[in-house]
């Protein structure tokens, strides 16, 4: 598997279902850290290969056109996760980030809000597009987006930040969506420690719906993603085509839920 993040619990979930399916399978897991970067992602591919490995999970849906050389060169089954909104290499297995996005900014805006911004950190895809989903709701109300961005690893504190930012620069806002949780929880922290009420002054979602968001008050409104179920369905469908079977649908989507929690 080649990973983009050691710090991302989105990635332990899904690391978590994958070994729930393999290990009893007999297979081994082997995972490579690439740290967000095509090129990097395309070195450590190179050395995954060359253990003879029997299948390919990858993290990502757009890689140097070298990766796809070697995947194709190759033959082993490959399955691209958390994203079925790009043509996969050959086969996906997540939820559609753009509808997701778009979801949970039309729910913010269906409750009255005018002035949503959107909090955007490390600009990698599926980053993009949220921001795609969160542009198309805010235009199809007349609504003027506005995206706050940072290439700084995820974290409470650049949510912390990127709040400043707002009260600088944006300062009608009633509402932010950020691309994960860690974001918002840093803005929400942000505003309580500058006595701005939520969600009275200030609405707040996230997306991937963590644990601590869920145990916060009040809750957080986030995009619940199936992480777990996400690892699971990607393994099943390696270890299938390993033992013969067709690849049968080439995009399985998952999908999502909008959690409206305590904050909007």
């Amino acid at each position: 598997m080649l990973l983009p993040s050691l710090t991302n619990q989105v990635f332990a979930d899904v690391i978590k279902g994958i070994e729930s399916v393999t290990e009893p399978a007999g297979y081994h897991l082997m995972l490579a850290h690439y740290g967000y970067s095509r090129e990097v992602e395309e070195r450590s591919l190179a050395s995954l290969l060359s253990y003879n490995v029997d299948g390919v999970i990858l993290s990502e849906s757009q890689h140097t056109d070298r990766t796809l050389r070697m995947l194709g060169t190759a033959g082993v089954p490959t399955v691209e996760i958390m994203d079925t909104h790009t043509t996969p290499f050959e086969q996906a297995v997540g939820f559609d980030n753009v509808r997701a996005a778009y979801d949970m900014v039309r729910e913010m805006i269906r409750r009255g809000r005018r002035h949503v911004v959107y909090l955007a950190v490390r600009l990698d895809a599926r980053t993009l597009q949220r921001q795609e989903g969160y542009t198309r709701a805010m235009e199809e109300q007349g609504l003027i987006p506005v995206t706050l961005r940072s290439e700084q690893r995820s974290s409470f504190s650049v949510g912390a930040t990127l709040l400043q930012r707002i009260l600088i620069e944006a300062p009608d806002t009633d509402a932010i969506f950020c691309t994960n949780d860690d974001v918002a929880i840093g803005a929400f922290f942000e505003c309580q420690r500058q006595g701005i009420e939520v969600p009275g002054q200030m609405a707040i979602a996230g997306f991937h719906g963590h644990n601590v968001g869920q145990v916060m008050v009040p809750t957080l409104a986030s995009v619940i993603t199936p992480r777990e179920q996400v690892g699971q369905r990607a393994a099943e469908a390696l270890i299938a085509r390993l033992s013969g079977a067709d690849m049968g649908e080439q995009v399985i989507d998952l999908g999502y839920r909008i959690e409206c929690g305590g904050t909007l």
